[in-house]
């Protein structure tokens, strides 16, 4: 089901005139080559993989690794054509052939097709606005992704958990990508550590802090505990984490905005 709901998206984008601008148009007289140029040649160089196009060619054996794959690459090659450009070329109907594109609402417009698709595939996956394949919690999880960390010291604080999100999600992430995302969680709080002080008891930031140094996330040594199920510790750890976050920069800044009345 989700190669037949791929290959009807794509289909129907394709006929619109989406892909000609960057990867060309099945012209009945021949392929003519858009701004990437041989879209074979350019499509393995990019993705590492051959064989993908002509996508109608083999629209019955995808597997679900290249489907994604297409999905991101043909997101970053979308545009909108501009109807009055271009020319009709009616030689057998072959169609439309457009000269002048847009590319940012062909992207949003691809988006929001290809979601409705992935959302209800396996567990659930979103394509992000940074053309990345992310998988989704579900349930109760999912607003918490979506919230933005309150502003407060952007470039260590929520950008940094902006990109432990995006690596933790990405879906071939791995174990150690995961970890990896943790940790970053984990520095987060490590800035913050000062200001939680004066938030915290100082058992609570104790605790904060004894997952990430004694549960092999930050430290490798044989007092480390490691013996637990990685894939749902790890999630669960993760997610800990993030909560915690959205709920010390807020502590912090109250505390903060009652000191300046006081």
């Amino acid at each position: 089901m989700l190669r037949e709901f791929f290959v009807a998206i794509y289909e129907a984008f394709e006929n619109k005139g989406y892909f000609q601008e960057r990867l060309g148009i099945n012209c009945v007289d021949g392929y003519i080559n858009g701004s990437v140029g041989d879209v074979v040649l350019y499509s393995f160089r990019k993705l590492r993989r051959k064989g993908l196009f002509p996508i109608l060619s083999r629209k019955d054996d995808f597997t679900e690794d290249e489907i994604f794959d297409l999905i991101e690459f043909l997101y970053d090659h979308v545009s909108q054509p501009i109807p009055s450009s271009g020319h009709y070329h009616s030689w057998n109907q072959c169609g439309h052939h457009y000269s002048e594109f847009i590319q940012g609402s062909a992207q949003d417009e691809f988006r929001d097709e290809i979601n409705d698709l992935l959302r209800d595939y396996n567990e659930g996956y979103e394509l992000s606005r940074k053309g990345e394949i992310l998988s989704l919690p579900g349930g109760s999880l999912e607003p918490l992704l979506q919230a933005a960390v309150p502003a407060y010291d952007p470039s260590n604080v929520s950008a940094r958990v902006e990109a432990a999100v995006e690596k933790f999600r990405r879906r071939k992430s791995s174990i150690e990508d995961r970890r990896d995302a943790i940790r970053d969680l984990a520095d987060v709080l490590e800035h913050l550590r000062p200001q939680l002080k004066n938030v915290l008891r100082s058992q609570d930031e104790a605790d904060l802090f004894n997952i990430a140094n004694n549960f092999g996330i930050r430290h490798h040594n044989a007092r480390q505990k490691i013996d637990y199920d990685r894939l749902i510790w790890l999630s669960w750890i993760f997610y800990f984490y993030l909560a915690t976050i959205h709920a010390a920069v807020r502590l912090v800044q109250k505390s903060e905005e009652t000191s300046s009345r006081s």
